[in-house]
């Protein structure tokens, strides 16, 4: 079989098939997000007496306990759900689960007014549908995104997780304050899961073969520069292989890494503000969202960089995911070690370091989350899962280290030893991807039999001679 040389067929210009694929994709990240942040916003309002919305008396322990339920189906569905997504395509997956998830939200004040088993129960349930999300994006963005383009198209459409957080947490005052009260909340973001998943199903498409409105030029070129083979949904997961790969193992580390250090942000600096700084930052709608549109508008800034520096030969991709993913994991981790040392006085430098230490995160959407696809782009969606999966056990594991340690929230110097904590996970774990880490496509990625094997190795040298120059140290590296 001659190779195809990709690198030659001009990229189309204008607005094309991928671009509003992307954007399809970028709109579902930023409703699911509301789905799975509308409980953390509405337990305030659902625990106070305000009128014309009913209030329940549940303490610290039932919250935490409604808090965290949903990771346990989140953690449990990841695997399946790339599976599924691998076996009957992506857009019915995430169609389906979207739908599901909205439709479980309009159920929410009506748990609530059964007791805290019941919410937790609609929780865990709404985490199984939500462990699709990511899977199943992963598995659509590894047949829709160029290798050319990967860093900015898949950092710009899960950009929409970090919107979607901070779109919801700035909104949400005002649904409260409304005639709807609380119950809004669930309602709303409900019906926009149902709007957006119809109309996934009418303009999505798996990939650009199915897509009724795509150009054959741009089918062509996304194909050639994406290395994912359209006969992937009946070949069988390599798990030997993949479990056996150093690589796998390293983009495994900055997973769990970030996992780690973001839900320790986002779950424990509420507390740490409230009972060191005495400021309350969830009663501030800008100040509890800031740090989110920081990482969105970041992480649309950081990706077309990196894109830049590949294109142009300037580092290796495998150099790009290390360096851009050190600087989204030891950044926070530097401001972490200085947030440890803020006092009640500091409250601005604090409110800086909190933002920087979300929104430098932003570095990891060009690093390990889109390492998957650089390794295998045909089983993209099953190693999300696994990796999601694992990283989200340390979202549940976190905040119990943190409890642990914790045993007087107004003390400094426990809340110290949390941030070294978290900023050790983050030094181990970005080492770990600097050291084992790769962004070529590996081996496994295709049986050895089939002939477009060949394809793919004669694209691994391509990538190396076209796109970026390679030496022995930048192997190592």
């Amino acid at each position: 079989m001659g190779f195809d040389n990709s690198e030659n067929k001009s990229r189309p210009s204008g607005f094309g098939a991928r671009h509003w694929q992307a954007i399809l994709l970028f709109l579902g990240m930023m409703i699911n997000y509301f789905q799975r942040v509308n409980i953390s916003a509405a337990i305030v309002p659902m625990t106070q007496s305000t009128a014309g919305a009913p209030s329940y008396e549940w303490n610290v322990s039932d919250k935490s306990l409604i808090l965290s339920s949903f990771f346990w189906g989140y953690v449990v569905s990841q695997v399946p759900a790339g599976l599924l997504a691998k076996r009957f395509g992506a857009k019915l997956v995430l169609g389906v689960s979207t739908i599901v998830g909205g439709i479980l939200c309009f159920f929410h004040p009506m748990a609530a007014e059964s007791g805290v088993e019941s919410v937790c129960v609609l929780r865990v349930i709404t985490g199984l549908v939500q462990g699709s999300v990511y899977p199943c994006v992963h598995t659509l963005l590894a047949k829709w995104v160029p290798r050319t383009e990967r860093g900015f198209l898949t950092t710009g459409i899960y950009s929409g997780a970090q919107f979607g957080t901070a779109v919801i947490l700035v909104s949400s005052g005002f649904i409260f304050e409304s005639s709807m009260g609380w119950p809004g909340l669930f309602y709303i973001s409900g019906g926009l899961n149902v709007a957006w998943a119809l109309l996934f199903f009418w303009q999505g498409a798996n990939e650009p073969a199915t897509a009724t409105r795509i150009s054959q030029t741009e089918r062509e070129y996304i194909e050639s520069l994406t290395g994912s083979n359209s006969g992937s949904q009946s070949m069988s997961v390599p798990w030997r292989s993949i479990f056996t790969s150093p690589a796998f193992y390293g983009l495994l580390a900055a997973h769990c890494g970030f996992t780690w250090g973001f839900y320790t942000l986002l779950t424990e600096m509420p507390t740490y503000m409230s009972h060191v700084l005495q400021l309350d930052v969830k009663s501030n709608a800008f100040l509890s969202s800031l740090p989110y549109f920081a990482m969105g508008l970041l992480c649309l800034v950081v990706s077309p960089i990196s894109d830049l520096l590949i294109n142009r030969g300037t580092i290796t991709i495998t150099t790009a995911r290390k360096l851009f993913n050190s600087i989204g994991q030891w950044g926070p981790m530097a401001c972490l070690i200085g947030l440890g040392y803020m006092t009640a006085d500091e409250k601005s430098w604090a409110i800086l370091l909190l933002t920087l230490a979300v929104g430098i995160n932003a570095g990891c959407s060009c690093g390990y989350l889109i390492n998957h696809i650089d390794l295998s782009p045909n089983f993209a969606g099953p190693m999300m899962g696994v990796t999601n999966g694992i990283a989200g056990i340390t979202s549940i594991v976190a905040p119990l280290v943190v409890g642990g340690i914790l045993t007087n929230e107004e003390d400094p110097n426990q809340w110290r030893v949390v941030f070294f904590i978290t900023g050790g996970v983050y030094l181990i774990c970005n080492t770990l991807f600097v050291l084992f880490g790769k962004a070529t496509v590996q081996p496994w990625n295709e049986p050895s039999s089939m002939s477009s094997t060949i394809t793919l190795r004669n694209h691994l040298e391509n990538d190396s001679k076209t796109i970026a120059p390679t030496s022995d140290k930048d192997n190592r590296f």
